[in-house]
């Protein structure tokens, strides 16, 4: 076998900003291409931004091919009405009627559309490496070449806790509705010869809830972008500034707690809490800081640039990662990376990234946070060992070049088991 591998990296869903998934597709690339392997990346929309990010790299062994979707999901036009000649294709129609009835087709269509690609292209790979769209479309590649998948984590979580965090009988049917897809997960993960994951906690989860062996699991931590993650020491720090970078209404990100937990602390002293990014309007993030009256206490920042974020990360004093459960944290990484302290809970995979390097907390519990934030905003001794802890942390443990190694060794093994 060559040592140079032709790899083919397939994404269904690919936001460069948010969203581990997203930002795992392209700094994997990325890693992959420095290590001298010849690198396509398949992926539905939004645009992954590969050329931005390798624009200026000598040797690039990249190329993107983005496949048109209906792009349904897209907020400049959301859940738009396809025209006629747009469902004249099949695959588009199967993905309109699903949207249609509360479904989320993407991953399976994805897959199909994939299929067709390869098939029409007959394009050659030593390997595919699907991430977490686990179609059928895809196993019905494993039938041709060596094929893997990335599972970041078990998306039966997210829906059991989409499911709990209801008491609208029919909430919870649209919920159950929309992550019908799991279903096709489960089926084709078992069927997969070997998976990847990026943390044990993940492993077991989705052992356990796949019901799928352990021993079939890679266990390949991510990397963080310290490229794009660093201190900026000249920038003043604001003494009460807490900053968190999630803004979504998703129950599995526990920002919810969080808002409480702030309406206690200011019942001590004052703070501001920075948000990065916008919450849906009129949904439960906004309608929950209107009802603790804390507008004057947060700032939503909404879509910002990399170096506008790490200027943010740079004026806070703390960063607060307050997920119920994460397949892996990058969050957690990035403001270790920009030498701030972090409060993380447990949930998931967060202590495993966290190490000794973060003050942890039980997920979903809004008086721990509480304590915990007014513990370190008094303890400056305290804020600053954390920070050196998880600055150096980063360094040594998640770097891309450590992913990308340990993911093509994955790939030779997958590569020599199927031959």
């Amino acid at each position: 076998m060559n040592s140079s591998l032709k790899i083919g990296l397939i994404s269904y869903r690919s936001n460069p900003h948010c969203g581990g998934q997203g930002v795992y597709i392209r700094h994997l690339s990325h890693a992959l291409c420095e290590l001298g392997h010849n690198v396509e990346v398949i992926a539905g929309p939004p645009d992954p931004l590969l050329n931005n990010q390798l624009n200026n790299r000598a040797n690039n062994n990249i190329t993107l091919t983005k496949l048109k979707t209906l792009d349904l999901y897209n907020p400049e036009n959301l859940f738009r009405t396809p025209s006629l000649d747009e469902l004249k294709d099949p695959i588009n129609l199967i993905e309109w009627l699903d949207v249609s009835f509360m479904g989320y087709p993407e991953p399976l269509t994805f897959g199909m559309r994939v299929k067709k690609y390869i098939h029409e292209t007959k394009n050659h790979y030593d390997i595919i490496h699907d991430n977490q769209s686990l179609s059928y479309g895809i196993l019905s590649l494993a039938k041709k070449m060596p094929v893997t998948a990335t599972i970041h984590h078990p998306m039966t979580v997210d829906r059991r806790l989409a499911v709990q965090s209801t008491k609208s009988f029919l909430k919870k049917i649209k919920a159950l509705r929309w992550y019908s897809f799991i279903n096709m997960q489960k089926r084709v993960a078992k069927k997969l010869p070997r998976i990847i994951t990026v943390s044990q906690s993940s492993k077991k989860d989705i052992a356990k809830e796949f019901n799928i062996p352990e021993s079939k699991f890679k266990t390949i931590p991510i990397g963080i972008d310290t490229d794009n993650f660093y201190p900026m020491d000249t920038v003043k720090k604001h003494p009460d500034r807490i900053i968190v970078t999630n803004s979504a209404d998703t129950p599995l990100k526990g920002l919810y707690h969080l808002l409480f937990a702030i309406k206690g602390v200011l019942k001590i002293r004052p703070v501001n809490l920075v948000v990065i990014g916008s919450p849906k309007k009129n949904g439960g993030i906004e309608k929950l800081v209107k009802k603790l009256d804390l507008g004057q206490h947060i700032k939503f920042t909404g879509r910002i640039d990399h170096e506008q974020f790490v200027r943010e990360y740079a004026k806070a004093r703390l960063a607060v990662v307050p997920s119920l459960y994460e397949g892996f944290g990058l969050p957690v990484g990035e403001a270790m990376a920009c030498r701030i302290p972090v409060i993380c809970t447990t949930g998931g995979a967060l202590p495993e990234v966290a190490g000794d390097a973060a003050k942890l907390v039980p997920p979903g519990n809004a008086k721990a946070l509480e304590k915990a934030i007014l513990e370190l905003l008094d303890d400056p001794s305290q804020c600053e060992a954390l920070a050196q802890k998880g600055y150096h942390r980063v360094l040594k443990e998640f770097t891309w070049e450590k992913t990308a190694i340990k993911t093509v060794e994955a790939y030779k093994e997958i590569i020599n088991d199927y031959h």
